[in-house]
């Protein structure tokens, strides 16, 4: 399966996921994944970090440089983050 496919179906996964509230199909997505806990801290520590500058280039090259694995790990962290935001 192609990388392109894969993306998307991951994207469709979570737009659906946005819609049904149930966080089972992202918790398949990164469950899985070759990544400790540390590296998951890391990676969100570094993504808020540059995210909060004003510096676009600098968050374009970073983001551009993930792996795949790191990347679902950001869509699934933007998921609960948007969910949990829109609660109230």
């Amino acid at each position: 399966m192609s990388d392109a496919i894969q993306q998307e179906q991951i994207d469709q996964g979570v737009m659906e996921t946005l819609r049904e509230r149930d966080h089972s199909a992202l918790a398949l997505q990164v469950n899985h994944l070759a990544c400790n806990h540390n590296d998951i801290i890391e990676l969100l520590a570094h993504y808020m970090a540059l995210s909060e500058q004003d510096n676009d280039e600098l968050f374009d090259d970073w983001y551009d440089n993930l792996l795949k694995e790191q990347l679902t790990v950001l869509k699934v962290f933007e998921v609960y983050r948007g969910q949990y935001e829109h609660q109230n």
